[in-house]
């Protein structure tokens, strides 16, 4: 009788601690519908909320907190700089073009924590000589010189996602480039095209 008190007493409290988190993940995303999902209004909307919301930068306290995250919480904002709308609609309406690529967030300045554990995951994985030379040319070739303008969590998030689609997903040199450039998330009007 002891066991079975003590067995659902430990239930009780696992179940208490999932609706916690639950109820966490969502207060902390209260903003619009997440990127892709509407139009002109809806991008706006989201470019007000995230310009003024953020909750992520380059410490390497906020990087190292990124791990013990719950996966459903969101990496918001600009790192660097103040975001510009016009650039902020540019990069989500061309990043749709990824968007069978579950792994790639489909919007950089609203990324979700578990996408950026499982991308963060690759960035230690050695590539082949091909997929090292093809990561080697995005780093010349990007508008940053690389995933991000400063080696904070973007970079491992970013460097990690184009080691992971080197390896599974045949991603070129060019495209690799191309991506980090439309993912940029330091905030700014540095136009791709």
């Amino acid at each position: 009788m002891e066991q079975w008190i003590m067995r659902n007493c430990a239930i009780a409290a696992l179940a208490l601690i999932g609706l916690a988190l639950m109820a966490l993940s969502v207060s902390v995303w209260s903003g619009p519908a997440h990127a892709g999902t509407g139009g002109d209004g809806i991008l706006q909307d989201r470019f007000e909320y995230l310009s003024q919301h953020g909750n992520s930068n380059c410490s390497r306290a906020f990087m190292e907190s990124i791990a013990s995250m719950a996966p459903t919480m969101r990496l918001q904002g600009s790192c660097c700089g103040p975001m510009a709308e016009h650039r902020y609609r540019e990069q989500v309406e061309g990043l749709q073009k990824y968007a069978s690529v579950p792994l790639i967030p489909a919007d950089p300045y609203d990324i979700p924590a578990g996408i950026a554990q499982q991308a963060m995951a690759w960035f230690a994985v050695e590539l082949s000589a091909e997929g090292q030379a093809a990561y080697d040319y995005a780093m010349e070739n990007s508008a940053e010189r690389g995933p991000c303008c400063c080696k904070c969590w973007r970079w491992q998030v970013y460097g990690g996602l184009a080691k992971y689609l080197i390896r599974e997903h045949d991603f070129t040199d060019e495209q690799v480039a191309e991506l980090w450039d439309m993912s940029d998330g330091c905030g700014g009007d540095d136009h791709v095209h």
